[in-house]
């Protein structure tokens, strides 16, 4: 059985619940997610809580009780996002290296001869102060490959650490040539 997928998830304050056919759709302050779950697995809703469960006869599945537990999951982090959000924060590591936000781009220059301009997705709010970028918004799956696309333009090396790093990632640096010894 899947010790994830028994728990419910509980509906914050001022988070709307709607379960349509296999569709579910969490509607919050920050935003509205939708998400169609698989016909193995049953989504319902009572008292404040979202409970997801599967067939008796079809648990004992490997596949069926992953499903279980990854529904589960993405219903939650969907109750999270509508209500708190997330966030991810980058910094840029670089003498004369510079980020900005141009319309509906991220435009940066990062050592390159020219600047990289991404699109920035529907959903998401990405805001430049300085050497450090904030993503923001509702989708968790959304913010943080957005955020892995961002750091993948320049990733840090490891002899001076200059590159795109998350806000809490350590780079371990690599001892550079010894001469003369």
């Amino acid at each position: 059985m899947s010790r994830i997928g028994k728990k419910p998830v509980s509906v914050p304050k001022g988070v709307k619940v709607s379960i349509a056919d296999r569709k579910v759709s969490v509607e919050g302050p920050k935003g509205t997610l939708s998400f169609t779950h698989r016909p193995e697995v049953a989504v319902s809703e009572a008292d404040g809580q979202v409970t997801v469960s599967v067939d008796d006869k079809i648990a004992g599945d490997r596949k069926v009780r992953a499903l279980w537990g990854t529904t589960r999951a993405l219903i939650n982090n969907m109750m999270t996002g509508a209500s708190t959000g997330y966030t991810k924060k980058l910094e840029i590591q670089g003498v004369g290296w510079t980020a900005a936000v141009a319309g509906t781009n991220l435009k940066l220059n990062v050592g390159y001869a020219n600047s990289i301009e991404m699109p920035i997705p529907t959903g998401i709010s990405v805001s430049v102060e300085k050497q450090s970028i904030t993503i923001e918004g509702a989708d968790k799956q959304a913010v943080g490959q957005f955020a892995a696309a961002t750091r993948a333009k320049r990733p840090p090396e490891p002899y001076n650490g200059k590159g795109i790093r998350y806000a809490d990632e350590v780079i371990r640096k690599k001892e550079g040539k010894q001469f003369g010894k």
